[in-house]
């Protein structure tokens, strides 16, 4: 019991691999992230540019899962492909996988979201439709907006994240 209680004490800054998306301490190789001081301050100019860069969103990712709730992170990437889907057996199919995955009550993953609308979500997914999972992917993008991603700015790890690109494009400009 002391154990999981120590583990989620120190949840909130509890990261270690998020240097997989930050320049390497030595930059040897063209094939090494090049990756800008200024991209990462962007990040912090709105959700949507966080989400829309690979590193930012790999970053966010990370933040979430030390904070235990990464389920909202990936369940907005599932829609986000599910939206690509084409063929409606696999609309049909994936769309029950995202249902049972996150939005069902008693989910293993189960995302935040009133009763109103994860039953207009499985009724929505009975004809499925590229669309189908825009209303839910929407209450949990808030959400994420709302709450973790103001949290995500403040956190030590997106703080180190600039501080690191910083220090290492300086080193480069030298």
């Amino acid at each position: 019991m002391k154990t999981r209680l120590g583990c989620l004490s120190n949840k909130s800054d509890s990261y270690s691999d998020f240097s997989e998306f930050l320049p390497p301490a030595h930059e040897t190789t063209a094939r090494c992230l090049k990756l800008s001081t200024d991209e990462v301050v962007r990040w912090s100019e709105s959700f949507d540019l966080l989400l829309s860069h690979k590193h930012g969103l790999a970053a966010f990712r990370t933040f979430l899962k030390t904070e235990f709730s990464d389920e909202n992170i990936e369940f907005w990437m599932a829609c986000e492909d599910y939206k690509k889907i084409k063929s409606s057996a696999k609309l049909m199919s994936k769309g029950s996988k995202i249902y049972k995955e996150f939005i069902d009550v008693q989910a293993p993953r189960e995302v935040n979201i009133d009763c109103r609308t994860r039953e207009r979500t499985r009724q929505s997914l009975e004809d499925p439709s590229p669309t189908s999972l825009n209303e839910v992917q929407a209450k949990v993008y808030s959400l994420m907006e709302k709450d973790s991603y103001p949290r995500f700015l403040r956190s030590k790890m997106y703080q180190d994240i600039v501080n690191r690109t910083h220090a290492h494009n300086q080193r480069r400009s030298v």
